[in-house]
């Protein structure tokens, strides 16, 4: 049972992998539906271990508290063990009491909480909850929690352009030499022109999104000298995706987020550490029967280290794409001094399935939970600017050609969580350990 429900879910959670394989890997519908398959199948077993372990311990008199440990767990495995998305946590974000607990403990506070009222409803329906009840009294203290800080009016400006350019495009006609120069032209001019217009304040920050356009800056001198050209026009930073080369040999390719100052020259280059499973490589064994997803995708060569730079005097801290979801990652950007964090991100391939959502709904907690403003650029959904607290202050619509412009805080306060990382992860492994233990040597006594 907890097989089936654990591939309905990530089934239904993730039902866009099978319009990203059939649409832009190649895949037949059969082939793409047996992928697909094979993902929810694989994932669902986590929540029948989760279930087999789970059934004894519901015997005991202190199940809710170490169910909802084993639950809290199990949610923590998976930023470890291959892909992870959503975690039941997030739906507590826009929750009147709940998003107290992100600064402290990170998603996993509340996703403990949410958890232990499934626990209880669970003891309810064995007829034990008046008698266990008792655990349930923590959740009364949530009222005492600090409340959420006041977020201060923002002060520096932002340009985050969305070019809208889509995965058919690319797949259509490919990006010869006229449609990349005019490419080019249309983000100079997004992030001059039309930003000009709406506002006229010189930005602290200039961001391209992760987008599908060929972009080798260090092989190739027309974009150098194009990106030079245009920082010192915007008389701005300009932080934008590029492929890169690194690895022991030099030649395996990187996707890399670079920072351009207002000169034109290159002051950093971080590389992504954590790549998209069937993206930027292709786990075994599906390996066997698709290459890649994506126009630029393959085998690509994580980074190794973590990157904060130094831009007008403030710290600042990027991360790609997909790397949101892994609260560890963007943490230890703002534990090494980042006072604001930038997300880079090509969500073109969700299509218009919810999956853009889910991802800017993710991006919200990593923002709460590290009290940071969160600058997000992407190709064509959701661009937006998302302040300490996990709001949403300016945004997009998908699918438009347009620049973002907004206002944003530098900040140097850390949070409980940004200093003690996975602590409350970490008791819980703790509490699932020691009541497996414990229900273990009661039925081999």
């Amino acid at each position: 049972m907890g097989w089936l429900a654990g591939s309905i879910y990530w089934g239904g959670a993730c039902y866009w992998i099978y319009g990203v394989m059939h649409s832009y890997a190649g895949l037949s519908a059969p082939g793409a539906g047996a992928i697909f398959m094979g993902f929810f199948l694989y994932k669902g077993l986590y929540l029948a271990v989760f279930s087999v372990a789970a059934g004894p311990l519901m015997k005991r008199s202190w199940a809710i508290p170490v169910v909802t440990a084993l639950w809290v767990s199990f949610e923590g495995l998976h930023q470890y063990l291959a892909f992870t998305w959503l975690q039941l946590g997030n739906a507590g974000i826009e929750m009147p009491l709940l998003p107290r607990l992100a600064p402290l403990t990170g998603i996993y506070g509340l996703s403990f909480v949410l958890a232990m009222v499934n626990a209880a409803v669970a003891v309810l329906f064995l007829r034990r909850l008046r008698r266990e009840a008792c655990w349930l009294a923590p959740l009364l203290l949530l009222p005492l929690l600090p409340a959420l800080p006041d977020v201060a009016a923002p002060q520096e400006t932002v340009r985050l352009v969305q070019p809208n350019v889509l995965p058919d495009e690319l797949r259509s006609g490919g990006w010869d030499h006229a449609r990349h120069a005019q490419h080019l032209a249309r983000m100079a001019h997004l992030s001059t022109g039309v930003a000009a217009e709406k506002n006229s304040t010189p930005p602290a920050l200039v961001i391209w999104p992760e987008y599908p356009v060929p972009a080798y800056y260090s092989m190739d001198a027309s974009i150098r000298g194009f990106l030079r050209r245009l920082a010192m026009s915007v008389d701005a930073p300009i932080i934008f995706n590029s492929v890169e080369r690194g690895g022991a040999d030099g030649k395996q390719p990187l996707n890399s987020a670079l920072i351009v100052n207002e000169r034109g020259d290159v002051v950093s280059q971080y590389d992504k550490m954590f790549l998209v499973p069937f993206g930027e490589f292709v786990p075994w064994p599906f390996s066997l029967f698709v290459e890649k997803i994506t126009l630029e995708a393959g085998n690509f060569h994580p980074g190794g280290r973590v990157v904060v730079t130094e831009v007008g005097g403030h710290r600042v801290g990027v991360f790609i794409c997909y790397e949101s979801v892994f609260l560890r990652g963007v943490r230890e950007f703002v534990r090494q001094g980042a006072e604001v964090l930038v997300n880079i991100s090509n969500d073109s391939w969700y299509g218009g399935s919810a999956a853009r959502h889910h991802h800017l709904l993710i991006a919200r907690m990593r923002a709460l939970e590290n009290g940071r403003w969160l600058l997000r650029a992407t190709n064509d959904g959701v661009t937006s600017v998302i302040d300490p607290i996990g709001r949403v202050t300016a945004s997009l619509p998908s699918f438009e050609q347009d620049v973002l412009v907004a206002r944003f805080n530098y900040r140097t306060e850390l949070t409980v969580f940004t200093r003690w990382g996975q602590w409350f992860l970490w008791l819980c492994w703790l509490a699932a350990g020691g009541g497996l233990v414990v229900s273990l040597r009661g039925r081999l006594s």
